[in-house]
């Protein structure tokens, strides 16, 4: 059953407020939800882990589609860094995705950064980038990187 859009004063509330409804519509499968979080600007992007940039609504909602074909995302957003400044707030954090196999739960992680903007009609996502997944957490190894690219 889809859901309605969110109605525009739910969004006014706070980045943390959109991204809790991110995330479970990421959960949920639910597009109508997840489309009704992004500013009303042609200029938002997205980048799906290992995927090109996406640029505007109508691309982001298909790529969504298809993400979602195979039903919800089975994720948790952890270890948010915030940088919140006047009118934007930028959201750093890792991503636990859990998927269920026949040889039990397997966990991977994505690191993800979150962009969001107040506009006219509350705070709204502007930009989603999400790398590559990783099969241990961040700073597991503890570790320096092998590889830096930049």
């Amino acid at each position: 059953m889809a859901r309605a859009p969110i109605p525009p004063a739910v969004l006014a509330g706070s980045p943390d407020e959109v991204e809790a409804r991110l995330y479970e519509a990421l959960r949920r499968g639910d597009i109508e939800q997840l489309m009704a979080l992004w500013a009303d600007d042609e200029e938002i992007v997205c980048v799906h882990p290992g995927g090109p940039r996406v640029i505007g609504a109508a691309a982001i909602r298909a790529s969504f589609e298809a993400v979602f074909a195979g039903g919800g995302i089975p994720v948790q957003p952890e270890q948010v860094h915030r940088l919140h400044q006047m009118g934007s707030a930028l959201h750093h954090l890792v991503e636990r995705i859990e998927i269920a196999t026949e040889g039990g739960l397997q966990l991977g992680w994505v690191l993800a950064t979150n962009f969001y903007v107040k506009t006219a009609q509350g705070w709204r996502l502007a930009s989603h980038h999400a790398s590559p997944g990783m099969p241990q957490p961040p700073g597991a190894g503890r570790g320096e990187p092998t590889a830096t690219l930049h």
